[in-house]
């Protein structure tokens, strides 16, 4: 069911440029995540000002070691997160065998701010 409310890439387009109320882009934004899609929910999570869920989805993705999520989410909310939570992803993300997000989350670390 969650899947109906997914847009085309065109339409998605399209939503992230409209002026949209909050529900609905949450609705959209968990149609994404129930899909497995969590980055592309990043941004009507931004749209809709649900900062904490998108606190949460850094969570996991430092706990998962997705360092293309983590980056998208302290995009959107235009903070840096600090090299100590870089280097807690960078870590996760050798244990789970991704090397790459590992390197891209040292990198991050060495330019972080903090």
């Amino acid at each position: 069911m969650a899947k109906s409310i997914i847009p085309s890439p065109m339409d998605r387009r399209h939503l992230i440029e409209k002026d949209l109320d909050e529900t609905r882009c949450l609705a959209i934004a968990d149609a994404y995540v129930d899909d497995g899609r969590a980055s592309e929910a990043v941004a009507f999570l931004q749209k809709a000002g649900a900062e904490e869920r998108l606190d949460v989805l850094a969570q996991e993705a430092v706990e998962s070691g997705d360092a293309f999520l983590f980056k998208a989410v302290v995009d959107a909310q235009q903070r840096d997160p600090g090299a100590e939570r870089w280097l807690a992803l960078a870590a996760a993300a050798e244990a789970a065998g991704k090397p790459r997000y590992a390197s891209m989350a040292r990198r991050h670390a060495r330019s972080s701010e903090s």
